[in-house]
């Protein structure tokens, strides 16, 4: 299959890499001119992804046409805060070829991008549609860590959206390090996605101040629990909580080494401002801009995400960490399951 990635991100880079392996006809599409000149010099994302060779097969632009024209998959890994102006430029020149006689988008897109954005409040998939038409699209999701993905130590992961595509991507993608599941519920798989990376936050501020596992299983369990409560309330099946797009991401971002908002989160918990901690990464932890968004939707649908609120307030220097967390223990007691 042609399959591009738009984004050469740790992700984008690692997912470039296996479906290399698998045979496909890849591209990577690079943002910046001048980092793509480093990406071609090297053949190694120095940056992102270091100590992993880019195959020669692999081709590497950062010509947004040729990276989109007449290809089987459009693989989108592109930080969420970035991913409306990637899609109009995407939008500017290929639409047409999406169409076939019979009116059925030619080209398959996969959202690779966890977030909510914070103005509209829509899911990366709901974006990408309102920006590029009624396209094709499903979401890949689960706990997958691009360092540990991209030394072939076994991965999972959840491909959601309408039973052919996913099939479709379930082929394209799965290898002997890879295996992927489906479900047709992409409401839930994206906001799992997406919402765990507040939880991750937490853990991470637990972390910084020094409380043990105790107190982190209590945020991820908790956490969870706001996760569902939301997503049950904009259409979500319970049960995809319970799977690799809910616990399981959940586990792996709040006890990887590896993860980016946990690290932010520990680096808060140690008593440095946010801005100073962003200024120090060349990453994006997409869990602090979704934060705000969470918190906005979750106050128009009703919902009680109280964690999810003391991230914020510990993040933008509302509250110091130990205070949120004698909030959060001191809060009304109440049962255990509860909407």
């Amino acid at each position: 299959m042609k399959i591009s990635v738009i984004g050469a991100g740790s992700w984008g880079t690692a997912v470039a890499l296996h479906l290399a392996k698998k045979k496909h006809d890849v591209t990577l599409w690079e943002n910046f001119p001048d980092y793509l000149k480093v990406l071609q010099s090297k053949r190694e994302n120095i940056k992102f992804l270091p100590g992993f060779k880019i195959p020669d097969e692999v081709v590497l632009t950062s010509d947004i046409n040729a990276a989109v024209k007449d290809k089987d998959v459009v693989v989108i890994a592109v930080p969420s805060q970035y991913l409306r102006k990637v899609l109009e430029k995407i939008k500017d020149f290929n639409k047409p070829q999406w169409d076939t006689p019979r009116g059925v988008p030619k080209t398959l897109f996969v959202s690779l991008v966890k977030g909510i954005e914070e103005d509209t409040l829509l899911r990366m998939t709901e974006m990408v549609k309102e920006v590029l038409g009624d396209i094709n699209i499903c979401a890949l999701s689960g706990p997958s860590i691009a360092m540990e993905f991209s030394k072939d130590i076994p991965t999972t992961i959840v491909c959601a959206g309408d039973k052919e595509n996913t099939k479709v991507l379930q082929e394209a993608f799965m290898g002997m390090n890879l295996r992927v599941y489906t479900n047709t519920d992409i409401v839930g798989v994206e906001l799992g996605g997406a919402l765990k990376n507040i939880i991750a936050l937490a853990c991470g501020i637990s972390d910084g101040l020094g409380y043990g596992d105790n107190t982190k299983a209590a945020l991820m369990t908790r956490g969870l629990a706001e996760i569902s409560r939301l997503g049950v309330k904009l259409g979500a099946d319970p049960l995809t909580f319970a799977g690799l797009a809910g616990i399981g991401d959940i586990i792996v971002t709040c006890m990887s080494k590896y993860s980016r908002n946990r690290s932010v989160g520990v680096q808060i918990g140690k008593g440095k401002k946010l801005d100073e901690v962003l200024k120090g990464m060349e990453m994006v932890a997409e869990g602090v801009w979704t934060t705000k968004s969470a918190l906005k939707l979750a106050e128009k649908l009703g919902v009680e995400m109280p964690i999810a609120r003391a991230v914020y307030e510990v993040l933008w220097g509302r509250k110091k960490p130990f205070d949120a967390v004698g909030e959060l223990m001191g809060r009304t007691p109440k049962e255990e399951i509860h909407k």
